[in-house]
């Protein structure tokens, strides 16, 4: 009995011939076109004849492509119905990754909203500062922080930031007024090796000298670091979109006024074979509806830069 040519192989091949493009099944298979051609290249090796007819950038079945196309695509729906069956369940259960920030600062506070629209979906929020494998740690759809060039995944931006060291009243009275950013960097800072420290100085033009010292309390998030800023234990670098109801009531400030994008975004993130499945559509289309309302509501950019 002859053995199996290599499944990776078999896979490319499948979605190739259903589809009949390259760029299609890259698309799908989130692999490059390259990727597919060379798997498909590797079984036509295998099997010793070509499946493909290649013109340019289209490409066309063979007659032995098409003998064995059916074949192959019917095992593959079989193989999906029973994968299918196994998860029926998973349908109902939404699945999101984001970062601890993300999550206690927004989400947690926003996400009944989705519920109400979508009962028939149970909501599980991971929340961890560590990227995701999508397949890996079964998540359908996160909100990630970065610039949106994540290799393999589909990525629409939802807004950019906007990074500002924020303090209590108080602790500003204390040791204020502070007259720039140059002598702020000469005071204790929450978290002072923070990159959006180094991000938000260098974008103030202020020069830090590496061996200096950096004094004050080192904290690993986002969230530790606002609720220390906000016991008035000392200025903390954040993303003012997630603190705006703590600086509209007044507990929070801004020791040194400024207007500093940082240099990633937040977006929302998926594997491109999910853009339509149904409950990964309707976050999609829910959070972005959510964060285009939030930046009309603030048509100046103070909290969300354009």
């Amino acid at each position: 009995m002859m053995s199996l040519p290599p499944l990776a192989a078999v896979r490319v091949f499948e979605a190739a011939a259903r589809l009949e493009n390259f760029t299609a099944a890259a698309q799908e298979l989130g692999m490059t076109q390259a990727a597919v051609s060379y798997q498909v290249k590797l079984l036509e090796d295998r099997l010793g004849l070509s499946l493909f007819q290649r013109a340019g950038r289209k490409v066309a079945l063979t007659e032995k492509g098409r003998e064995l196309a059916p074949v192959i695509i019917r095992a593959f729906d079989q193989m999906r119905q029973g994968f299918a069956a196994l998860t029926q369940d998973h349908s109902a259960v939404l699945t999101i990754s984001c970062t601890n920030s993300f999550a206690h600062l927004w989400l947690a506070t926003h996400i009944g909203a989705f519920q109400m629209r979508h009962p028939d979906l149970a909501v599980r929020i991971h929340a961890a500062d560590s990227l995701v494998d999508f397949a890996r740690d079964a998540i359908d759809v996160a909100v990630r922080g970065g610039r949106g060039n994540w290799p393999g995944l589909d990525a629409q931006l939802l807004t950019h930031n906007r990074l500002a060291p924020l303090c209590s009243p108080d602790w500003l009275k204390r040791h204020g007024p502070i007259a720039d950013a140059a002598t702020l960097h000469a005071l204790p800072r929450l978290s002072p090796d923070d990159m959006w420290w180094h991000e938000w100085f260098a974008a103030m033009k202020v020069e830090v000298d590496g061996e200096v010292p950096m004094r004050g309390i080192a904290l690993d998030s986002q969230v530790m670091e606002g609720r220390a800023a906000l016991a008035g234990q000392g200025v903390a670098i954040v993303n003012l979109f997630l603190w705006k109801a703590e600086v509209e009531a007044g507990l929070l400030v801004e020791a040194v006024p400024s207007y500093v994008r940082e240099q990633g975004s937040y977006w929302v993130v998926y594997p491109p074979r999910s853009r339509n499945i149904p409950k990964v559509k309707a976050f999609r289309d829910w959070i972005s509806a959510e964060f285009a309302a939030e930046i009309a509501a603030d048509p100046e950019g103070r909290f969300l830069p354009r």
